[in-house]
């Protein structure tokens, strides 16, 4: 597996190959699985934090009247952005039934007037926000962001910890004690989105659930690609 080998080395992830490669058949049986289905409306829309002072998010009990609308970003509702959103809703479902993290979502790279940013296309878990900027102001206090610019991965064990040591945090849910970040990428290594999952237990991504999520960016790399390869226009 030539690209999960390069995967590694680009992400930065200190997982051995063999290790990865299990994590890789692993979701590839939970896929066979069915997934549970989701209206329409659950595919394209969802509520989202107010944000505060700084783009930060508030309470996660403080939402927005509106619920964010992804559609914009897959040239309106259609049948072929709803297979889209149905595939990449099935890879979270099965990597939440292998891996019972608290958050999990995955975010595609997107540009707009010039400037890119993530925008989430699938989760599970409380409210979060939407977007994330990619430049580096952003970047100092948001991992989503780092992780996007630099396309390397981020692994949190404890977050209160890492706050400690100095490290930068951006915080929706207080309760959250550990995260992994992983970029998706190209084979040419361009980054293509993320995805990051969280947990209110520390430690709780040991290096069999880092595969996982490792295993999950690579199974993400072939859609993101196709979203990148026909850009919507101005909204």
């Amino acid at each position: 597996m030539p690209h999960a080998a390069s995967y590694l080395q680009r992400s930065g992830l200190t997982l051995p190959l063999p290790v990865l490669q299990q994590g890789i058949a692993t979701l590839q049986q939970a896929l066979a699985q069915p997934a549970t289905p989701r209206s329409e409306d659950e595919l394209y829309r969802y509520r989202v934090p107010k944000l505060g002072e700084g783009g930060s998010c508030s309470l996660v009990d403080e939402l927005d009247a509106e619920p964010y609308d992804v559609s914009l970003w897959l040239g309106g509702r259609s049948a072929t952005a709803a297979a889209r959103l149905r595939a990449l809703d099935a890879l979270v479902q099965a990597t939440l039934r292998l891996l019972p993290a608290d958050w999990l979502g995955v975010y595609c790279r997107f540009e707009r007037d010039g400037l890119p940013r993530l925008v989430k296309l699938a989760y599970r878990g409380l409210p979060s926000r939407a977007e994330f900027p990619l430049h580096e102001d952003f970047a100092l206090f948001s991992n989503n962001s780092r992780v996007g610019l630099s396309g390397r991965g981020a692994v949190i064990a404890d977050v209160q910890a890492w706050q400690r040591a100095g490290g930068a945090y951006y915080e929706c849910d207080p309760k959250v004690q550990s995260e992994v970040c992983l970029p998706v990428l190209a084979a040419d290594g361009t980054v293509l989105g993320i995805l990051d999952a969280e947990d209110a237990r520390a430690g709780f991504f040991d290096e069999q659930r880092q595969a996982l999520l490792a295993a999950l960016a690579l199974a993400l790399a072939q859609p993101f690609a196709e979203l990148a390869a026909s850009p919507v226009e101005n909204f």
